[in-house]
């Protein structure tokens, strides 16, 4: 690692970048960043790192989730707090089912560039370079708009110092004690049609009394009176995440400063590529995405390049095949890993491979359909004898109406009433916490299936 320098991406070749039409101006703005401080610091990458050791041995369990992609439009207080609330309570959910710690990593304070499926799209019959996310340009179809502009950078750095900031507050400040959080999720259980989530909250709840009459007490227990709250976001635009990339005196490692953790998508794999080059040299836990198109060849590379001391933490398989397809993909994938005797965290990202479009127009996902690969992920998982480790989602905490079905049943005719959505459809709050309440029933499922086995 002490030959790779931050600088050695630029040399290869890259994807899903924006051509920068001002070379002064880009300059002008790396310079800014590289004296502005890291956004986050080595020693929480490297506790990170070590609970995901431990979710790779089915001791822990990886919740990863938030927004598609930041807005800076919608940046508010109350969109942040909504959003972690709502990882709070399915975090709660899935504690109870696994019977160990939950990591939580959100999808936030980075996660404003996208890798869009086409360079342009069409409108009317007018063509204009796709929006990539509001770190490069804007969403509004003008030519004006669609240009990349490097400033954008600096006002994704301060709102994404500002959701740190706030949430690092929640989280340590009371918001995330255990009562008030379990206090929310009871009041999703009293809806209409969610009796098997009701009895699942009471019995929760019943724990919590039985704790309080042990004398296990929120207010004076640091354990279950704040949390440890992570960041994660897609490493894509490489020019602000080498601006942000810094040496750290401690271990003489060079750390990504712009979140704790990082994620190379499915489109920006390339082994040889500008992406993977990134990734490989810092010391942050590294998230690949997996899809129908990854190989066996390709992943065993790719494992080499990103993990090559098969440190167990340090490297988060995201599969994200589309509900029915599991039963192709993962098992390969899965035996590839134990060809290599490669120590990684399996996570299950259902929403990616599920994005169809409505008839009444609007991208959306079927909510049976995520809840379907969620399930096959498990199963294969059981059928093979491996961990299955987390799972990702693309969620949030206000009460929109992208993804259908759950268990207030919005219909394609409803996509229209709150779709705010700047590029996928999200879950919102009830239907995130709807999914939790299921995956905490497979993640019961597999504990009670080990303690079967382990007595025999």
């Amino acid at each position: 690692m002490s030959a790779w320098q931050k600088t050695n991406w630029r040399s290869k070749p890259r994807v899903q970048m924006p051509d920068y039409t001002d070379p002064a101006a880009l300059a002008a703005v790396e310079d800014r960043l590289r004296q502005y401080p890291p956004l986050v610091f080595a020693g929480e990458a490297r506790r990170l790192k070590a609970q995901l050791a431990a979710a790779s041995r089915g001791e822990a369990f990886l919740l990863q989730g938030g927004d598609c992609a930041e807005s800076f439009a919608e940046f508010s207080a109350d969109t942040i707090r909504d959003t972690f609330k709502v990882l709070l309570q399915m975090a709660m959910v899935l504690t109870y089912g696994a019977k160990v710690p939950v990591i939580k990593v959100g999808r936030m304070a980075g996660q404003f560039a996208k890798p869009r499926s086409a360079p342009t799209e069409v409108i009317d019959g007018v063509e204009l370079p796709s929006y990539r996310g509001d770190i490069i340009n804007e969403l509004d179809f003008t030519p004006e708009s669609r240009i990349p502009d490097p400033g954008k950078m600096l006002q994704a750095y301060t709102q994404a110092a500002a959701t740190l900031n706030l949430v690092r507050a929640f989280s340590t400040g009371g918001y995330a004690d255990m009562h008030r959080v379990h206090s929310w999720t009871l009041g999703f259980a009293g809806g209409e049609g969610a009796e098997r989530y009701r009895d699942l909250a009471e019995r929760i709840q019943d724990t919590i009394d039985f704790m309080g009459a042990a004398g296990i007490d929120a207010d004076t227990t640091h354990e279950f009176s704040s949390v440890e709250f992570y960041t994660s976001h897609e490493a894509l635009l490489l020019e602000y995440e080498e601006a942000l990339c810094r040496l750290d005196s401690t271990s003489g490692n060079w750390l990504a400063g712009s979140g704790h953790m990082i994620w190379i998508g499915d489109r920006t794999r390339q082994p040889d590529g500008a992406h993977v080059e990134f990734a490989k040299g810092v010391q942050n836990p590294i998230g690949l995405k997996c899809g129908p198109s990854t190989t066996v060849e390709d992943l065993k590379v790719l494992m080499s390049e990103l993990n090559p001391e098969n440190e167990a933490g340090r490297l988060t398989l995201i599969a994200r095949f589309g509900a029915g397809k599991v039963g192709d993909h993962l098992p390969r994938l899965i035996r590839a890993v134990q060809e290599e005797g490669a120590n990684v965290v399996w996570s299950c990202d259902p929403m990616h491979g599920n994005t169809v479009k409505s008839n009444t127009g609007y991208k959306t996902r079927f909510f049976n359909n995520i809840l379907g690969e969620v399930q096959e992920f498990f199963a294969i998982h059981k059928a093979e004898g491996t961990v299955p480790g987390g799972v990702h989602f693309e969620m949030t905490g206000k009460d929109v109406t992208e993804c259908t079905g759950g268990v207030r049943a919005i219909t394609d005719e409803d996509l229209g009433d709150r779709y705010h959505t700047a590029c996928d459809p999200r879950m919102n709050a009830s239907q995130s916490l709807e999914l939790a309440f299921l995956v905490a029933e497979e993640l019961t499922a597999l504990r009670r299936d080990r303690q079967t086995r382990a007595a025999v």
